[in-house]
Parts: structure tokens; C-alpha cells; sequence
């Protein structure tokens, strides 16, 4: 959605086509005048129904005279450029790669990982399905005007392994623009939202401090402390306010506190710390690390109550997402943390526009993504970092392109050693110096151009190696603005 974000501002006319249900295309697209949006119908709901072997041909045949008829017949004007992304990769490679012959369009290939990978781990390595996939993906994808890539590892790998043909460029996944780290008053007003839902968790009763909504939350507040309130202002005299001894001229009540004594909402220093976790809840990404992980916390917060000279918070752990493996670790959760006093662990689903404002509120992240091709980089972390939050991720061999550790995150290879980082990160909470070098470090931005006002001035593109491995970070206007938008206006039909 983000690409094709980009080239209407740019100044293309740019189809958009997909399936309508699922997520809502983001707001930007409904209000671009030059965007229009195309929605494939669904499949037959007997397909849902079949076995795999049965359903996905069917699905496959569905598929293929939706998207011909879209875009041979529906778009009457030629497309300078298709952009494709993968996976899915069957069949929609050989369809672009067709419509691009016959109608002269340019074909982009937008390579977010392998779709045979994730296939084999459904079906195993040596399926058949899984060998057809493989060369299905190899035979079309192999040759493109041009090929994004997610990773340096993945253009690399199929550089070596399917000797692609066309431009190659790296063009590293970056969050949309309101992504940000959240402020106080937002803070406060998602808490105040987010109260019914988590009024109605019983393991949070007693856990979390007191709050008197809308005044204070569980970890913000708006009003001075008690002890700095001046007992005069506890009984108000509404009499005395009613008292006007002119018409043009208001007696000031002395028993009535002024308008500077109002306080902004701040975090509370006895909110517990928050970390985030968000998750698809399928066996890829593996959930019972992160709940070893926070037992073991449990157990250390218990034996460091009784030392003055180091202590540890306690944790509420937020995880978001739906999926098939949910019911059954949060079941686990809930009789685990029956006995616990330092950590509660819960499942939120939350409104697309609360996502981040929840992320820039969270002093943690937690990322479990274990690549299926060990080629691309979890799209959560992105988001993250996006909104100033630091990771402690799940290693995986191209995962240093993202998390460099000990500088915008930790990486973590077990249970044991990610509640390390937690103690090393949460000891003396709210002030971790730890925890505030990696919040400072995602926090600062690279200064990059963005992408420049008039999109009719074409520039020489370059490949370049982009080999570098010092940490940046810039958002997706300006990366894509730097990397792409070169591409397609060096050789555009003007």
C-alpha cells in the first residue's frame, strides 16, 4: 500500500488491486485523487472447505481470471509499471510477467521473502508442492525491469542461486510516516480508552495502581500530589463563587484553585513497566520463549524485593494479534500467573490507528519472528523503531541488518538469556540507564534527503552496493524517495 502511497505522489495514476476483505487500505489512499482501488472478489467458500490438494487449484483458477480480467480489461490504459509483490507467488508472477508482454509495461518484483519457504513449512522441504513452488518462483521471478528487496541477504541469495536479471536494490521496510513515539497526553487518552478492556482482565485486579479516570491512569496522571495540595481546596464554597459584586468584575476566590495549578498528564513513577509483544501466534514464531522468559523474571523480581540496592518493576506484558495458537498459550498464561505478584501477561486486540500510539507508549519490545527463509526481517521491529520503542529480538543470520545489538536493541537466542535483558533493562525502573542508551539510539534519525517536491525532474539511477552496516534510520518517503524514485523516473515515459 505504502509503494503505491508513493507513486501517486509522485504523480502517477496508480491502480491498487487486492482483496477487499482484511485490513482497510490506510487513509492516505482513500483520500489520493490519483489512486484508484480495485478489489478482487473472493473464492468460492466450498474452497475454504476442501482438503489443500482440492482447494488450491480451484483457488489458483479463481485467482488467475480475476486478476486478467482486472488488468487487461478493467485498466484500459497501459501501466508504465506493475508492481508485484511476493509472496503470494502463484500465480501472480507469471500473471504480471504476462500482462507486462503483452501490454509493454514494466515489471517490478517487491521480494518480501520466498514463497516456497513458507509453503515448506506447512507442507515440509521435500514436498512436492514445495519443489513446484520453488521452480514456479525461480522460472518467473527470475527476469524484471526491477527487483526490491527486503535484505542485502535475500538479493544476494537469489543474485547466487536464480541469477535474476534487471536492476537490483535493497529498499529496506520503513514505517509510515505518523508513526511516532508517544507523548504523555497520548498516553493518557489511549489508557482512557483501553480502561473497559482492561477493567474486565481479573488478573489485573490489584495489580495495577490505583487510577480515577479521567483525572489519572495506571500510568499516567493529571493532577499534583496529595501531599502538595493545599487543604483549603478540598471544601469549595460554591455560595463565594456566586457572590458577583459587579457586573464587569468577578471576585477572585481564594478557595478556588487558579488555572496554572491544572497539570498536563505525566507518567506516574509507580506504573509498572510495559512491554509489548506483537505476534501472528503461528508455530514461526514461538511464544513460549517469551513466557519462560517472564517466569523467570517473576522469580528474580521475588528474590530482589528484599534488597534496598536493587529492585526490579512490576511487568505488564501486552501481546497483540489474533491467530490459531492464542486460546492455548493464553490459557497457559492465565494458570501460570495465578501465583505471580511481579508480572501479568495479557492479550489485546487494538484499532488500527491505537497500534502505535500503544508502541510509543511501551518502554519495551519484545520480537519472536523467526524467518521461514531466514531472509527477511520482521515488519514489527520496523514499526517499533518507528515509534521509538527498543527491541529484544529473536536472532536469526540476516536479522543484524535491523537490530544492531547493544545499540538500538538487544538479540537473544533463548528464554534465559532474554530475561537477562529484561532485568538488565527494567533494574531500577523508571530510571534504567540501559534502557534509556537503546530508547536514545532508536529514538535519533538519520538526516536524509526526502523525496524532492517536483516528481517530472528524472535522475540517473545507480545501483549501489549499500553495504554499509552503521546504524541509520529514516523514514519510508525519504527511503523510498532515495532508492526507488530514481528507478522508475530514469526511465519513464514523460
Amino acid at each position: 500500500m505504502y509503494h503505491a502511497q508513493s507513486f501517486a505522489e509522485n504523480g502517477f495514476v496508480t491502480d491498487l488491486i487486492g482483496y477487499g476483505v482484511g485490513s482497510r487500505p490506510i487513509p492516505a489512499l482513500e483520500r489520493l485523487p490519483k489512486v484508484r482501488l480495485r478489489y478482487l472478489p473472493e473464492p468460492p467458500m466450498l474452497v475454504k472447505w476442501l482438503p489443500f490438494v482440492l482447494g488450491a487449484p480451484i483457488k489458483i483458477v479463481h485467482q488467475v481470471v480475476s486478476i486478467l480480467l482486472i488488468l487487461l480489461v478493467c485498466i484500459e490504459v497501459p501501466p508504465e509499471f506493475i508492481v508485484v509483490q511476493n509472496p503470494p507467488s502463484i500465480p501472480t508472477l507469471a500473471l504480471v510477467q504476462l500482462v507486462g508482454r503483452i501490454r509493454g509495461s514494466k515489471v517490478i518484483i517487491d521480494w518480501h521473502n520466498l514463497g516456497y519457504s513458507i509453503l515448506s513449512m506447512k507442507l515440509g522441504k521435500s514436498h512436492f508442492f514445495v519443489r513446484i513452488s520453488r521452480w514456479f518462483e525461480a522460472t518467473f521471478g527470475r527476469y524484471a525491469y526491477a527487483h526490491l528487496f527486503v535484505t542485502r541477504a535475500m538479493r544476494d541469495f537469489l543474485i547466487e542461486e536464480w541469477d535474476i536479471q534487471g536492476y537490483k536494490v535493497v529498499l529496506y521496510d520503513r514505517p509510515p510516516r505518523h508513526f511516532h513515539h508517544s507523548s504523555p497526553q497520548e498516553v493518557h487518552e489511549l489508557f482512557r480508552k483501553l480502561q473497559p478492556a482492561l477493567s474486565r482482565q481479573k488478573s489485573l485486579r490489584g495489580f495495577l495502581p490505583e487510577a480515577s479516570p479521567p483525572y489519572s491512569t495506571a500510568f499516567t496522571q493529571t493532577t499534583p500530589q496529595a501531599a502538595s495540595i493545599n487543604p483549603q481546596y478540598s471544601s469549595v464554597s460554591y455560595a463565594h463563587r456566586a457572590k458577583i459584586t459587579s457586573p464587569l468584575i468577578t471576585p477572585k476566590s481564594e478557595a478556588i484553585p487558579s488555572y496554572n495549578r491544572l497539570r498536563l498528564p505525566t507518567l506516574r513513577e509507580d506504573r509498572p513497566a510495559l512491554l509489548v509483544s506483537s505476534t501472528s501466534w503461528t508455530p514461526d514464531e514461538d511464544f513460549s520463549i517469551l513466557l519462560e522468559a517472564i517466569k523467570i523474571y517473576e522469580e528474580r523480581a521475588e528474590e530482589l524485593s528484599s534488597e534496598a540496592s536493587k529492585s526490579l518493576p512490576k511487568l505488564l506484558v501486552v501481546v497483540t494479534g489474533k491467530g490459531p495458537m492464542r486460546d492455548k498459550y493464553m490459557e497457559e498464561v492465565g494458570r501460570m500467573q495465578e501465583s505471580w505478584r511481579w508480572v501479568r501477561c495479557i492479550s489485546l486486540w487494538l484499532e488500527a490507528e491505537d497500534y502505535p500510539i500503544l508502541l510509543g507508549s511501551a518502554d519495551l519490545g519484545v520480537c519472536l519472528h523467526a524467518s521461514s527463509s531466514a531472509l527477511d526481517l520482521p515488519m514489527k521491529v520496523v514499526d517499533m523503531f518507528g515509534c521509538g520503542l527498543p527491541v529484544c529480538a529473536l536472532d536469526f543470520s540476516c536479522l543484524k541488518e535491523l537490530v544492531k545489538d547493544g545499540e538500538n536493541g538487544l538479540v537473544f537466542r533463548n528464554a534465559p538469556q532474554l530475561s537477562e535483558q529484561l532485568e538488565q533493562l527494567f533494574t531500577s525502573f523508571p530510571d534504567c540507564p540501559s534502557l534509556k542508551a537503546l530508547a536514545s539510539s532508536v529514538s535519533s534519525s538519520s538526516n536524509r534527503p526526502s523525496t524532492p517536491s517536483n516528481p517530472h525532474v528524472p535522475k540517473q539511477f545507480i545501483e549501489s552496493d549499500d553495504s554499509n552496516d552503521r546504524w541509520t534510520w529514516n523514514t519510508w518517503d525519504e527511503n523510498w524517495g532515495r532508492t526507488v524514485r530514481p528507478l522508475i523516473l530514469s526511465d519513464v515515459n514523460l
